[in-house]
């Protein structure tokens, strides 16, 4: 096929999406990109080069044509639970007309999950603060209403965990959270559950996994257009404070009980940043209500705000993100940092920490002492935590193929069952007798039987009760980390990644190591290198194939490569154990931080290396 060829069926295909566009808003933003790629190439001279403006108006004409093309490279496919994308007109968009179309296909395959089953499926939409996305959640309410689905829709906008709450609590055959979660502003997403009658196993309410995924993109595909969608004009329920309200006392019941940890809670200062999202009114009420009475909030960041003006991304991992709450922090002497995502499913913690202030590298945020925890770090204090208290036989922790060791190790000594899973929560959370899960990108599920995915606003409750009984003990939480490291090793994790603007490179970068692996990290000889891409049945994880390598040097480095699922990254998880002294006093366990720390640090310019990043 000859390029015009090419731009001729690409050039019907825009006109037809245009002329099925339900908003106009993003009708004329490909109406103008379509006639920019139309634009005649202006006449040239023969043998003759183009001016600064002749160049400008075919660059301009080209720039609009790859523009189409990459927004027309096909529908945008369910990932990570759903879909997720740059908002804008096209099919590779986040857009109206792809989300009538998801909610069609949702609906089709819920109708065919529940043929012949009485009552009618039961769908609760939840929305974040993101442009666009009551948007999405009022059409996604008028196409299943349409088709005789009953839908619920949450009151306002509100955080991740409420919509996962609301699909258990109500009994719910599926559940629709339109957000991006921690997502530059120009993006957004659109995470489905499934749980009532359609899921009844211990991923009831959980994301959903393969086969559903596949079945539900299927379904969509066959939506032929928006204009055959049916949507009701009314017809849902918007829900009252009530869900909401459950929601609120599921998470105080999870604060601390006893007088003395109570009273030490009362005093405990604690700066809160919701980095512009829907978590901040939340937070602030349950933290009132579990006993915390001296909260303070980051006021830039406090109230949502779709553009996230202070920061560049809105994720408490990127540098700079929670600088403006440390700041806060020092100049008003608070005990801890929360930060929350804007979707409030991730929780952030920082620490005032003189003793360990720099083991974790020189690009660690800090002033005065504050430092960020690691998500491994907070995800084994909660296990510790959660470890401690009684728990049917047979209950089980979680946490992803990439996360640190420890958490098995605190599991095993406490008599809990363990288990490692693929990345994501809509894996960790359909562990059975599920009890507590993490992944280190700060997501925690501290409260299954309520909530079955990542929850921010339950684990700062969980970190604060922790904070609040050590300072009643006249202890810190880097006394309980240190604890940690005497019980069960020193265990420190960090991460190599790498953006990339042309896609096609993750794969190769993948590959080249896949197919050169290097023989020592960190001056350790590399003693095995799995491909997950093949599966571990036979080994001791039993995971399903994914993609990504695992590394494991001979003293018990251990180094995972993978792709990311929700950006343009390649990641590279890394983890170095040192072994310690119950008997360790501060200093020697300072010791053991900074030897690991620069052990650390030479594994990852290997990596680099490996991965010619």
């Amino acid at each position: 096929m000859t390029g015009d060829d090419a731009w001729a069926g690409l050039e019907a295909r825009v006109q037809t999406w245009i002329d099925d566009d339900p908003d106009p808003q993003t009708a004329d933003e490909l109406r103008g990109l379509l006639d920019l790629a139309r634009s005649a190439p202006p006449a040239l001279a023969p043998g003759h080069e183009p001016d600064p403006t002749q160049r400008q108006a075919l660059d301009a004409r080209a720039e609009a044509r790859d523009e189409l093309a990459d927004r027309f490279t096909g529908l945008l496919q369910f990932g990570t639970a759903g879909l997720r994308g740059r908002l804008g007109g096209g099919p590779h968009r986040m857009n109206r007309a792809v989300v009538i179309r998801a909610a069609s296909g949702l609906a089709d395959y819920l109708l065919g999950e529940l043929d012949g089953v009485s009552p009618r499926p039961r769908v609760v939409i939840g929305y974040d603060a993101r442009h666009k996305s009551v948007d999405f959640a009022r059409d996604s309410a008028a196409v299943l209403t349409a088709v005789g689905i009953e839908v619920l829709v949450l009151p306002s906008a509100l955080p991740t965990p409420v919509l996962a709450f609301a699909v258990r609590h109500l009994g719910a055959d599926a559940g629709i959270m339109v957000t991006a979660s921690h997502n530059p502003p120009q993006d957004n997403g659109y995470k489905v559950y499934l749980g009532g009658r359609v899921v009844t196993d211990s991923g009831q309410g959980a994301q959903i996994v393969p086969p559903a995924d596949a079945a539900i993109a299927a379904e969509i595909a066959h939506v032929p257009s928006v204009a055959s969608v049916p949507r009701a004009a009314s017809g849902w329920t918007v829900l009252g404070p009530e869900v909401l309200d459950a929601y609120v006392a599921s998470v105080v019941a999870l604060a601390p009980t006893d007088d003395a940890t109570r009273a030490a809670a009362r005093t405990l200062r604690i700066v809160l940043t919701p980095l512009h999202g829907v978590g901040g009114a939340v937070a602030q009420r349950v933290l009132a209500e579990a006993g915390f009475a001296d909260v303070l909030v980051v006021p830039e960041q406090a109230e949502p705000d779709g553009d996230f003006p202070s920061i560049a991304f809105p994720n408490p991992e990127e540098p700079g993100a929670i600088d403006l709450a440390i700041g806060l922090a020092s100049d008003e002497g608070a005990d801890l940092v929360i930060a929350l995502d804007p979707d409030a499913d991730r929780c952030g913690v920082c620490i005032q920490d003189l003793r360990h202030r720099s083991f974790r590298g020189p690009d660690t945020a800090e002033a005065e002492g504050w430092r960020i925890l690691h998500g491994d770090e907070t995800g084994s204090l909660l296990g510790a935590r959660l470890a401690s208290a009684p728990h049917p036989n047979g209950s089980a922790f979680a946490s992803s193929i990439v996360s640190s060791r420890l958490l098995g190790k605190i599991a095993r000594a406490a008599g809990f069952g363990y288990s490692q899973t693929l990345t994501g929560f809509k894996w960790i959370s359909r562990v059975d007798n599920l009890v507590f899960g993490y992944e280190e990108a700060l997501g925690y599920c501290v409260d299954p039987v309520h909530v079955r995915d990542k929850d921010g606003i339950s684990a700062a409750v969980l970190v604060a009760g922790l904070a609040a009984r050590l300072k009643a003990e006249g202890r810190s939480i880097t006394d309980a980390l240190d604890d940690l490291a005497r019980e069960h090793g020193l265990h420190l994790t960090d991460q190599v990644s790498a953006r990339f603007a042309d896609l096609s490179q993750i794969g190769a970068t993948v590959q080249r190591l896949r197919s050169r692996p290097p023989t020592k990290l960190g001056g350790s000889r590399v003693t095995e290198v799995v491909d997950l891409a093949t599966g571990t049945e036979d080994d001791r994880d039993g995971l399903p194939p994914t993609e990504g390598l695992r590394l494991l040097t001979a003293d018990g480095t251990r180094v995972i490569v993978r792709p990311s699922g929700t950006e343009p990254k390649v990641k590279c998880y890394l983890e170095v154990v040192l072994p310690l002294d119950p008997a360790a006093d501060h200093k020697a366990v300072g010791h053991a931080r900074t030897e690991a720390r620069s052990r650390l640090d030479a594994v990852a310019a290997d990596v680099r290396t490996a991965l010619g990043i």
